[in-house]
């Protein structure tokens, strides 16, 4: 089919559930994509922050094509060496102890969300405990995970929501305190949040939340689904900070782009989930958790932590430059390679215009250009990119 015949038939077979941009992507090469024209783009969204490792990388693709001569399927009644290979290198990089391995991040929440709750039953007997969530978040679109999402807009046409889910402000620690009560068993957000508009949280609230939860006995759920894995330039965005989670959920780039999810935790916690409390038909299976492995593998000996802690330093400097050169950009926020530029217009146009411009962009929140290149970007990327931006604007 060429591309009108493709566009025209998704049109008409597929759900409409996203508005899509009239191009076809074909193929990939290093950060840069192609389209089914042959038209080339520099892409600075990496598949909405999952395709850390960049495009057709060569000792990436072997992996993933031997295990499926190997083995891609069997079922969690059986091991599989994949997957023993993945959790390992996961709760190492982590510092977590066990982890669930799922197919997206929407069931990583999900995990997340029942885990805490058994924990609070097996320890108080209670069914009726409560989640503090935060507002502008993003945790999911699947009913567990909406529930904690602090979006009315995505909520309203699914209610009733899961019961006993209370939202505070991101980085007001007194709001989370006056939510407290005796059924509270966890509090959720992102370390970075993403779609609410790349805001990392601030040390003295996730500390605050830390001690908190100490003091309660309440589970800390972090949610690096997007901002994890490296991107903000340490493997998880918790770890700038000197805590850590109860529980841990990953996704995204965790596969680059196999699907592939976790959540994650303490030894403590993850013990009150028993044979029999969750499942998953095609979670942690061989041909998903050999990607997996391999991406860890990857991302040390190609030292990827080095690169975003480099060259993110010189994108934040080329995007201040813009904040001071134009007065619609506002401000810029984030944390290594998610970055965020607030903008007084509505980046909508933008983004389009910048990807006649050759340039792949997303959008975060109602007012914010959200950049999460791959972490193999090099500093000449940024340029590029930079100029490409510059075009936009001014057009």
């Amino acid at each position: 089919m060429d591309t009108k015949q493709i566009i025209e038939t998704a049109e008409e077979k597929l759900i409409h559930t996203y508005n899509r941009y009239q191009i076809v992507l074909d193929k990939g090469e290093g950060v840069r994509l192609y389209d089914t024209d042959g038209k080339e783009y520099l892409d600075f969204g990496a598949g909405i922050a999952v395709f850390a490792l960049g495009y057709n990388n060569k000792e990436y693709n072997d992996a993933v094509k031997a295990q499926v001569d190997k083995l891609i399927h069997t079922s969690n009644y059986f091991y599989n060496e994949p997957a023993v290979m993945a959790a390992s290198a996961l709760t190492k990089a982590s510092g977590m102890d066990r982890v669930f391995f799922t197919n997206s991040g929407t069931e990583s929440v999900e995990g997340a969300i029942k885990l805490a709750k058994k924990y609070a039953y097996l320890k108080t007997g209670r069914t009726d405990s409560e989640i503090i969530a935060m507002e502008h978040s993003f945790h999911g679109r699947s009913m567990g995970a909406l529930a904690v999402t602090g979006n009315k807009h995505y909520q309203e046409a699914f209610g009733p929501m899961i019961p006993g889910i209370k939202f505070a402000k991101y980085n007001n620690l007194e709001s989370v305190k006056e939510l407290v009560n005796d059924k509270t068993c966890a509090i959720i957000f992102e370390t970075v949040q993403g779609e609410g508009g790349i805001y990392p949280a601030s040390k003295e609230f996730i500390e605050g939340v830390r001690k908190l939860c100490d003091e309660k006995g309440i589970l800390l759920i972090l949610d690096e689904i997007q901002c994890g894995m490296g991107r903000t330039g340490t493997m998880f965005a918790f770890q700038q900070y000197g805590v850590k989670p109860d529980i841990l959920t990953v996704a995204k780039a965790l596969g680059c782009g196999v699907p592939i999810g976790a959540f994650l935790a303490t030894e403590n916690v993850a013990k009150a989930l028993v044979p029999g409390d969750h499942g998953t038909t095609y979670g942690g299976n061989p041909l998903a958790c050999a990607a997996a492995a391999k991406v860890f593998e990857l991302f040390d000996k190609n030292k990827v932590l080095d690169n975003v802690k480099s060259v993110s330093k010189y994108l934040e400097d080329r995007l201040d430059e813009l904040v001071n050169q134009y007065e619609f950009v506002s401000e810029r926020r984030g944390l290594g390679l998610m970055q965020g530029l607030e903008l007084t217009i509505s980046p909508k146009d933008i983004i389009a215009r910048a990807l006649d411009n050759g340039l792949i962009l997303f959008s975060a929140g109602t007012n914010v250009i959200r950049l999460v290149p791959p972490l193999v970007i090099t500093e000449k990327d940024v340029d590029e990119m930079i100029l490409k931006l510059k075009k936009s604007f001014e057009e």
